[in-house]
This record gives C-alpha cells, structure tokens and sequence, in this order.
C-alpha cells in the first residue's frame, strides 16, 4: 500500500464503558487517508477516549475499530502503525533530543546509522536540527513540543494521533506553531487525527471536524459546513465566537414573534410551532425598528467590537468589525437578516 493511500479508520459503534458509566455511546467514524481530522469538543465529552481508542491505549466495551479495512480493535498498540503526541510531550529528561527523537527506531532494532539519518531528516522537518545534543531541560517549551512531533514523525506512521499539542503554550507561540502544523501534515501527507477543545485551532487546521458532546458525535463536517449549518442548538452554542445567540421564538406562517416582536422568518410554517431562534453575532444590527433591547456593554477589541445587548430575560450579542456606534446604557432596536436566521426545534434542538 502506498503512503498516501494508507492511514484510513473506520470506528464502528464503540462503546466505551467504566464501571456503570457509558463514555462513549456507540460512536461510528470514517476518516479518510491524508486528512486532517479534529475531534472537537468541551472537556468530558469523549474525544480523548476516542484517539486513546485508536491508539490501543484504551479497549472498547463493544464495536469495532478498523485501519486500512483491517480489524485493530484488540491490537496492542505496537502493532498498530501510529504515533501519538501528548498533551505532555512524554520526553526522556535524561536523553538528549537526539536520543528523544531515535527512540521509536531503537526499539525496533533499527541500525545506528539508519537511526542518525532519520532524526537528522526528522529533526529538520520541524527546525530543530541544530538542538539535536541537548536535553529537554534545555528546551523551551516549543521546542520541547517539536521535539515530540519529530519523534512521532521519525518512523513515518501511517496514523498520526495528537492530543491538545498546543495548550501548554503561550497564544503567540500556539498560533505560530499551528502554521508549522499545518503545513508539516500537508508535506508529509499522513492521516492525522487531532484532538482540541479550542474551536478556533479546530477551524483553522482540520479538513473536516466531528464535534463530540457527552460521548456522541453529534455532527461531522467541514469547519464551513459544522459553522454554517449546526446540525443542533448544542453545536450552534459552542462554535463560533462568541457563539450564535439562540432565542425562544414562535413560529407562525412568515413570521417570528420574539419577545412580542414579528419579524419575518426565513419561510412558512407549515403548523405554528414553539422553535428555538439562532443568530450570529455578525449578523445582528441596529435598526430603527425590531426587537427593543438596551446596551449593557460594549468591549472594543481594536480590530472589531462586542456588543452585549439585553432584550427581555435574554443576553444578545453583536460582533462587528468597526468601532461601536452604541454606548453602555442606550436603547436600541435590534434587526436580524432572515437569509442569516437558523431554527431548531424547541423541544428536540435539532435543526429545522
């Protein structure tokens, strides 16, 4: 099989269970060779398992986990053809980054000068070639994260597996090397399932994301399909930032009456109906008539501007890329664009 073909996983209805509590409830996934693929979602919700699952580092209560169309589900995680970086990076203090970087050879018999090759091509992939003879402690802690990376890559696996690399790093470092990730995986072209709770990392680096809520993948995607069309109120709530505003509404024939207000909905009902309303942020504005609201604050981010906004018992958000034309204090009326407006059934979430 050649390198780019290799690296496919299938997960089929995994159940992972501890003790009397269900992690995963029958979680099923493809993911195709050469992807970028984010698990995404909040802490607790099943992501970590999963690639813990798929590395070997967990056994599944039921289902099946597939690589390649081969079955691994109970394969012991050396023979399964993956590398994992950790959220903790894992390195030997008492190795040198050489020593760190050649370790997944050594432990398979490879020979010293096949080894010394590989780290030095390892080691420049991920600039950090001329470090080669010191230790972790020497390290910053980007180096210290490049360093994992070139150990994962120096055997050229056909599964990468990386779980929140960035998060012990600084915001400038974190977006820095969030570049160099991305353009390491499109070199490489290797399969790479990446683990995130941060949206924004999700957005800008996968190919397609599964967001994962209380042990279930609620929807899969493109990063343009899960933020243009969330398939529920729980995945129109967490991405984005700030997220959509998601407001109680009735819907009746062309139009949404929102806190006493009609305002016309992106098409007929076909019965009247108790519906959850959903509404970027960037899609909000000011207007001379809608839904009566008054300023209670504005944050002024230099580049655009937050603008919380309170209309009845509900919190409304508007995000734009100019200065603010409100103040703290005033009373507006709001306006939503109907071609922007998502609805999801009240009583389910789901989308309509």
């Amino acid at each position: 099989m050649t390198a780019a073909a290799r690296g496919s996983v299938r997960l089929e209805g995994v159940v992972k269970r501890h003790g009397t509590t269900t992690v995963l409830h029958g979680v099923d996934l493809a993911i195709e060779p050469g992807e970028f693929f984010v698990l995404l979602g909040p802490s607790g919700s099943g992501k970590t398992t999963t690639l813990r699952i798929l590395a070997g580092l967990e056994d599944v209560s039921a289902g099946r986990v597939l690589m390649d169309g081969e079955e691994v589900t109970h394969a012991e995680p050396g023979e399964r053809d993956v590398a994992m970086v950790f959220q903790s990076y894992a390195l030997y203090p008492h190795m040198t980054v050489a020593g760190n970087v050649g370790f997944p050879l050594k432990m398979v018999g490879t020979d010293a000068a096949t080894i010394e090759r590989a780290v030095q091509e390892a080691a420049a992939k991920v600039g950090i070639g001329h470090l080669l003879a010191r230790t972790p402690g020497q390290l910053s802690g980007g180096q210290q994260q490049r360093c994992a990376l070139a150990r994962a890559i120096v055997r050229q696996p056909r599964l990468f597996l990386l779980d929140e690399p960035l998060s012990n790093l600084d915001a400038k470092l974190r977006l820095e090397t969030r570049l160099e990730l991305h353009a390491l995986q499109r070199a490489l072209g290797a399969t790479t399932v990446y683990v995130t709770h941060d949206q924004e990392e999700a957005m800008t680096l996968a190919d397609r994301i599964a967001v994962f809520m209380d042990g279930r993948i609620v929807q899969v995607g493109t990063p343009r399909d899960v933020y243009a069309r969330p398939q529920s109120v729980a995945v129109a709530g967490f991405i984005g930032t700030p997220p959509m505003n998601l407001l109680p509404a009735r819907w009746e024939g062309d139009a949404l009456v929102v806190d006493g207000q009609r305002l016309p909905a992106p098409s007929r009902a076909p019965v009247p109906r108790d519906v959850t309303l959903g509404i970027r942020p960037g899609h909000v504005t000011t207007a001379t008539q809608g839904v009566a609201a008054h300023v209670e604050r504005v944050e002024d981010l230099g580049d655009a501007s937050i603008v919380t906004f309170v209309a009845g018992e509900h919190r409304i958000k508007q995000k734009s890329e100019r200065a603010a034309t409100v103040r703290e204090g005033d009373t507006v009326a709001l306006a939503f664009a109907t071609d922007s407006l998502h609805l999801f059934d009240r009583a389910t979430g789901a989308r309509l």
